[in-house]
C-alpha cells in the first residue's frame, strides 16, 4: 500500500537542508527551491519528496512539469 504524501514544516526543511530560513525563501524567489503549499489560514509546509528531491541534487533541482504551484 502506497504511503500518502507527508507534508513537512518549515522547522523540519530548516533541519533538513542547512538553510536560513531567509536562503529558503530567497531560494524559491529564484525558482531554486521547492514552494512551499497552503495548509490552513495560516500555516504553510512541503511536500516530502519535493525537499527530499532538492536535497539529491540542489544544483540541478527544478520544479517537476506539469506540478502547479501555490500562490
Amino acid at each position: 500500500m502506497r504511503q500518502p504524501e507527508r507534508i513537512i514544516r518549515l522547522k523540519t526543511v530548516l533541519a533538513r537542508t542547512g538553510l536560513s530560513r531567509s536562503t529558503i525563501y530567497r531560494k524559491i524567489a529564484e525558482g531554486t527551491f521547492p514552494r512551499q503549499i497552503t495548509i490552513s489560514t495560516n500555516g504553510a509546509g512541503w511536500h516530502e519528496t519535493d525537499i527530499d528531491r532538492w536535497i539529491a541534487n540542489p544544483v540541478a533541482w527544478r520544479p517537476e512539469a506539469g506540478v502547479e504551484d501555490a500562490p
